[in-house]
Order: C-alpha cells, then sequence, then structure tokens
C-alpha cells in the first residue's frame, strides 16, 4: 500500500504566506468555542491573580506610600515644595516584575497550548467532535518548560550587558578609574546594551516556533532545536520575521488605544481608593496602573490567540522541510499504514 499523505495542508493559493493567514482563520473558525473559552478562563484567571498581586504589593509597600504622604505634610507645614522620591516604589516594582513576567508566561503557555493544538487537529483532519483533546494538560508542561529554557537563553544577555555597562558608565560610578567619557571604549561599553538586546530579540524570532512543536508532541530541548533548524532552513527565519512584524504593531497598537480608551477609569480609582484609604499617592499610583491593566488584558484576550495560532500555523507549514533531528514526530506521521 502507498505511504499516507502525512497531513493535510490546506491550499496556498500560490503563496506561502496566503497558506498560513488561510490556515491561521480557518482553525480560529473551526475551533471558536474552544479557543473563546480558553481565552476567557486564561485571561480572566490571569486578571484576577494579577489583581490579587497588585493589591498584595501595594498593602506590602504602604510604609513608602506613609512615607510620602508625611513627607507631603511636613513640606506643606513648612510652606516649601514637595517633589516625591519614587524610588523606593522603583525598587519595588523592579523586584516583583518577575512575578507578573511568571504569571504572564504561564498564561501564554496554556493558550499557546490549546491553540497550537487546535492548528494540529485542523491539519491533520480530525474530527470537529474532538474537542476535549485540545485542552490535554499533558502538554502543558512541555510548553511551559519550553517557556523557561527560551527565558533562560535569550534574556540573561541583555540583563547580564546592562548591569555591566551601567556600572562602567552609569552616574553612580566609584571606582578609582572610569572609561573617559568621549572615548571609544567608553561608546562601546554605552552601546553595548541596546546590540545585547538586538541579539536577544534575533534570538527570540529563531526560537518563536518552539512551544507550537512541543505542543505537537516534542520534548522541550527538541522543541527549541526544532524551531531553531526551520527558522535557519530556507526562508524561515524571514517568515518568521514577517509574521512577527504585524502581529507585534497590532498587539502594540491594541494596548495603547485600549489604554486610552480606558483613561476615565485613572480619576476614578484615584477618587475613590483616596476616600477609602486617605493616602493620596497610593491612590494616585493605583490610578496610574487601572488602564494600563485593562489595555494589557483586552489585549491579550483580542490579539494573543491570533498570534498563537498563526505561530502554530507557520510551525505547521514548515514542518514538511524540517531537517532529520528535527523531524521525531512527523515521521511517524509519514509512516506507512
Amino acid at each position: 500500500m502507498p505511504p499516507q499523505p502525512d497531513r493535510t495542508v490546506p491550499p496556498t493559493g500560490g503563496s506561502a504566506e496566503r497558506g498560513v493567514t488561510a490556515t491561521t482563520f480557518a482553525v480560529l473558525r473551526r475551533h471558536r468555542g474552544t479557543v473563546a473559552g480558553a481565552t476567557a478562563r486564561v485571561v480572566g484567571l490571569c486578571g484576577l491573580v494579577a489583581l490579587l498581586m497588585t493589591a498584595t504589593i501595594f498593602a506590602l509597600a504602604w510604609p513608602v506610600f506613609t512615607h510620602m504622604r508625611n513627607q507631603r505634610i511636613w513640606y506643606r507645614h513648612v510652606e516649601d515644595p514637595y517633589l516625591h522620591d519614587h524610588t523606593d516604589l522603583g525598587l519595588v516594582a523592579l523586584w516583583t516584575l518577575p512575578l507578573f513576567l511568571v504569571l504572564l508566561g504561564i498564561g501564554s503557555a496554556a493558550l499557546q497550548t490549546v491553540c497550537s493544538r487546535a492548528v494540529a487537529a485542523g491539519t491533520q483532519g480530525h474530527p470537529q467532535g474532538d474537542e476535549p483533546r485540545l485542552a490535554d494538560p499533558a502538554r502543558l508542561r512541555p510548553v511551559l518548560a519550553v517557556y523557561a529554557l527560551r527565558g533562560l537563553i535569550v534574556w540573561p544577555l541583555p540583563l547580564l550587558t546592562t548591569v555591566v555597562a551601567n556600572r562602567l558608565t552609569g552616574h553612580h560610578l566609584d571606582t578609582p578609574e572610569p572609561l573617559e567619557r568621549g572615548t571609544w571604549p567608553h561608546a562601546l561599553v554605552q552601546a553595548s546594551p541596546a546590540a545585547a538586546v538586538a541579539v536577544a530579540v534575533l534570538l527570540r524570532l529563531a526560537l518563536a516556533l518552539a512551544p507550537a512543536a512541543a505542543a505537537a508532541g516534542l520534548g522541550p530541548r527538541a522543541a527549541l532545536r526544532c524551531s531553531w533548524s526551520l527558522t535557519r532552513a530556507r526562508s524561515g527565519f524571514a517568515r518568521v520575521l514577517a509574521l512577527a512584524l504585524p502581529l507585534a504593531a497590532l498587539t502594540a497598537g491594541t494596548v495603547r488605544l485600549v489604554t486610552e480608551v480606558a483613561l476615565p477609569l485613572r480619576p476614578l480609582v484615584r477618587a475613590h481608593l483616596e476616600q477609602a484609604t486617605g493616602n493620596f499617592f497610593a491612590a494616585y499610583y493605583a490610578g496610574i496602573l487601572a488602564p494600563v491593566l485593562v489595555g494589557v488584558l483586552v489585549a491579550a484576550a483580542v490579539t494573543l490567540p491570533l498570534t498563537f495560532t498563526a505561530f502554530a500555523a507557520l510551525h505547521d507549514h514548515l514542518s514538511p522541510r524540517t531537517p532529520p533531528r528535527c523531524a521525531g514526530n512527523t515521521a511517524r506521521r509519514t509512516a506507512p499504514r
């Protein structure tokens, strides 16, 4: 018996990019109930956890707000202008940022698992009634592992470079022989964080297909190698970049638009919280965060399903041209039956 084709790929209409786009919207239309339900659960739960985390951080940082309020009262008493120092709040935000990044990673991994499995189900011709398998929690663990490994690969270099450059060229330098301003070593060190960020972005794009590979059945390290191989082959990186740029612009534009629309929340939150707590500064910063939180959540609900489905569709379209070390589970699909 002749071997069965490895998958059913929708017609591309003469263009690979249109094929990815057609697959993306076909999958979202076919599995709209499952994807919409998963999006509502993930975004709603992440929003609730983020709100509780923010309230907890505000409660722990309340002595800072109290000190700022007391300083304001004192400067009013002596009739001097008061410009509050937000350095302590900046440190609090810096130390608590990893908690929100972990929350974002877990939510993104859960939603990307559902979207990637929806693409796999659609292109492999699974019956439409097989919806519960799309939310299989067994595939969430390797996708989470891919997120963790990818973060360890991509972001240490720019963080380390920024710290070293700040120590060598920053304003708080207390070494006896700092780099002389205006010299080429000073210019190179000062520009090194931007170069490191550029390298990190390129690495991030090269590993963008790894979660879809993990959701399709590969292990975390194999999925990273698979994404690296796919983006290196032929026009893989160009196609990833061509897909990432408009989706990034869409996400950034949605966040900005929704945040601007939600700006009326700022005075409402500020007035109610100041009336409840008597602390102007806590109410002020809570008012700043409220529209941003709404913008991020709405943008996540609107753009993340589209983004994750599109990258899974691109991984699906590139997989037939996978090198041998990356074709572990495609070989199972191409075996004669």
